[in-house]
């Protein structure tokens, strides 16, 4: 993923400072490997007061992608409403949820991950953006990133995130289309 330069962060920054209520929820979207988790990282230094969900911490295990959606609609929910609002983090050792996590409140929330603008959850992301890499680059970036603990699990992910994304068409959905290859 290229550093913070204006033409990726930038209309994203753009685009949220324009929504007129708090909290501001931008979605980070795209295929594994795609560059979501670093393209958040980026936002959380230049958006002053906000914070960032990891579906990772989410995702209910190697085959819970298609699940996820109504989890997140419900934490967006929960932060739209004012209301106090945390998930329990799935702990991928173990293979079940663990801690609760509590999320604090902030101006401009983030969630990065695959599915996080997809059906139900939808309506909740102000600012939806996709990112697109070609298949190799993301594995790549992927097996670097997480190794022999996501390679026997690539094909598996990849064949839900073809699903769902197929069903959903999300990319159709976004906002924002960012190349990060």
């Amino acid at each position: 993923m290229p550093d913070p330069s204006s033409h990726t962060v930038h209309p994203i920054v753009t685009a949220a400072r324009a929504v007129a209520r708090a909290p501001v929820v931008i979605a980070i979207d795209g295929r594994s490997g795609s560059g979501k988790t670093t393209l958040a990282a980026q936002l959380l230094q230049v958006l002053p007061d906000s914070v960032v969900i990891h579906l990772d911490d989410i995702y209910p295990g190697w085959d819970g992608l298609a699940t996820t959606p109504p989890l997140v609609a419900e934490l967006l929910r929960q932060l739209r409403a004012g209301e106090p609002a945390s998930y329990r983090r799935f702990d991928w050792a173990r293979g079940e949820f663990g801690d609760v996590v509590q999320v604090p409140r902030a101006h401009y929330v983030i969630v990065e991950g695959a599915g996080s603008s997809v059906g139900i959850a939808r309506p909740y992301a102000d600012v939806r953006v996709w990112l697109e890499a070609g298949a190799a680059e993301r594995k790549r970036r992927a097996l670097d990133r997480d190794g022999a603990t996501y390679a026997p699990h690539w094909q598996r992910w990849a064949d839900q995130e073809d699903a769902v994304f197929a069903a959903d068409r999300t990319p159709q959905h976004a906002h924002l289309v960012l190349r990060t290859d």
